[in-house]
């Protein structure tokens, strides 16, 4: 279907260094270093510095950034790891890819971040890492984390797949934790043209297992010392993102911005049940996505008004329908309905709207307008019942 607004837009991103992307590519091309090349380097450096860390492992996918990273930071069989049960489903396969034992907790309803009540209540004598990820474009507090890890001797291993360059309470994504891993998914705020991920961390000895695991456990070529695998950022993946890095700050500010129009537009449908995710961050938020929740005191089901956006050409997404508790592939973790009702609650209510650099005011305005009429009547005449 062709929608009038997408629910993302690359092309408004891509197309103003169209000619800058080329000659980057071309540049790898003509030197011909496609695996672990100057480019990939180059581009380690600099998202690990941009992000207030001393070293970047480009790897093949976000996945493999959790699964292999986990691995690095000699996080295995017999360990448990905390995590929230409202994230993509990644997050939990990486867990169980490094062999150790998930331990799945629910949500803050105003955020979906994770709650780190709820972890602190989790723990256990074989806890040994927390996941906190960085949802939606807003980091989980970072005091609160350390403050978390210090008290029960933990790891603070941050999946940051949402939250490129996202900042609260004077911390980067990707600098909070010993290690953090990163998704350049096509659509992501740094994104790449196909699949890629990124490891960051503060500890040298992680770096150097990271660099290992990634290309066959091998400290030399053909001289292999632990078993890895084949997982390494692409030199041209490496040298589209180096060339778009500079762009992300005002890439971000702009996201952050399209969120601003959205809330004072969307204000006016607070009484009839329709409420964005709250910012803690203040202009830390890079907001990877936009959602809100349609309550249930809202006069329509999400899926009711999800419909009569997709009639009018407004795309919009779910981020996520299903729980990782829930998920088939996961039953024998032994989780059931009703385990964490936060997260369930949420996965019912939540919409993601269109958002990107370069979606106008009018835009929004006009999605805003769609969510309105959906309703039936005009903002200040909504009830609730």
């Amino acid at each position: 279907m062709n929608h009038k607004i997408p629910f993302v837009d690359l092309n408004l991103q891509h197309q103003p260094i169209q000619n800058q992307l080329q000659q980057a590519i071309q540049a790898v091309l003509s030197q011909g270093d496609f695996i672990l090349g100057k480019a990939l380097s180059d581009f380690e450096a600099a998202f690990a510095a941009a992000s207030g860390t001393k070293y970047g492992i480009g790897v093949a996918s976000g996945t493999d950034a959790i699964a292999l990273g986990l691995q690095a930071c000699n996080i295995g069989a017999g360990d448990q790891v905390i995590l929230p049960a409202n994230t993509f489903v990644a997050t939990l396969i990486g867990v169980l890819r490094a062999g150790a034992e998930p331990v799945l907790v629910d949500c803050d309803p105003q955020t979906a971040l994770i709650d780190l009540e709820a972890a602190a209540k989790a723990i256990t004598p074989q806890t040994k890492a927390i996941i906190p990820v960085h949802l939606y474009g807003q980091m989980v507090s970072p005091q609160k984390l350390l403050d978390l890890a210090d008290t029960y001797k933990l790891l603070i291993f941050e999946d940051a797949a949402q939250a490129h360059l996202a900042e609260r309470e004077g911390y980067r994504a990707g600098s909070v934790g010993i290690a953090a891993a990163f998704s350049f998914y096509p659509s992501k705020n740094l994104g790449a043209f196909g699949d890629g991920g990124m490891l960051l961390t503060r500890d040298s000895d992680v770096a150097q297992k990271m660099k290992r695991l990634r290309n066959y456990g091998a400290s030399q070529k053909y001289f292999h010392v632990e078993l890895g695998t084949n997982s390494r950022l692409d030199t041209l993946q490496a040298a589209v993102l180096l060339e778009k890095l500079p762009h992300l700050r005002q890439w971000n500010r702009d996201r952050l911005t399209i969120a601003q129009y959205y809330d004072a537009e969307l204000a006016p449908l607070a009484s009839a049940g329709i409420i964005s995710m709250q910012n803690h961050s203040s202009n830390g938020h890079v907001y990877h996505l936009y959602v809100l929740k349609v309550e249930d005191s809202c006069l329509l089901e999400r899926q009711q008004i999800q419909d009569k956006l997709t009639a009018v050409g407004i795309q919009t997404g779910i981020h996520y329908p299903i729980p990782c508790h829930l998920q088939p592939a996961f039953t024998d973790l032994g989780y059931k309905q009703g385990d964490f009702p936060q997260a369930e609650k949420l996965a019912n209510q939540i919409l993601s709207l269109p958002m990107y650099p370069g979606l106008n005011r009018n835009q929004i305005k006009e999605v805003v307008a769609a969510i309105t009429s959906s309703l039936g009547s005009e903002p200040q005449k909504l009830l609730c019942i």
